[in-house]
């Protein structure tokens, strides 16, 4: 019998962004309560954003208008994109709702267009990963679906 070495090691890598997706979001869970915890990273990001900016022009104009349904959509997005992913269930659809979602604080944060998102492990590693999955993470091992 031969192995997948591909699929085995996509596979390892959807089950270990699961596991990370699935404690984002528990970290992030009292934010369903109060929503002032999200709007004062905001605050501190919108403050560090060059006027002008990416970074401040999403904050200004969509991130922190809606603060309050991030505030709740962002740790449900993280934790159900985690288990999806643990168990590989439509695993492209969930990894590219997880890319999007780890993009979007990338963007907000500025973090995106700074040399620190190159070696950070919640930047680039994170994203490629994801993004990884969305295009090949079809029918992998040990999945229950997708």
């Amino acid at each position: 019998m031969a192995i997948d070495r591909q699929g085995t090691g996509l596979a390892i890598v959807r089950i270990c962004l699961g596991v990370f997706f699935i404690f984002e979001g528990l970290g992030k869970i009292r934010w369903f309560v109060d929503a002032s915890i999200l709007s004062v990273q905001f605050a501190d990001w919108m403050q560090k954003a060059a006027p002008g900016s990416i970074a401040h022009a999403y904050l200004e104009r969509i991130a922190v208008p809606w603060v309050n349904v991030f505030a709740r959509v962002v740790p449900l997005g993280e934790l159900s994109c985690g288990l999806a992913l643990l168990l590989g269930i439509w695993t492209p659809l969930f990894a590219f709702i997880a890319f999007f979602m780890a993009l979007n604080f990338q963007l907000a944060g500025g973090a995106v267009f700074r040399f620190s998102f190159l070696t950070s492990g919640y930047g680039l590693p994170v994203l490629g990963s994801t993004l990884g999955l969305t295009i090949g993470g079809v029918r992998l091992p040990w999945s229950v679906r997708g």
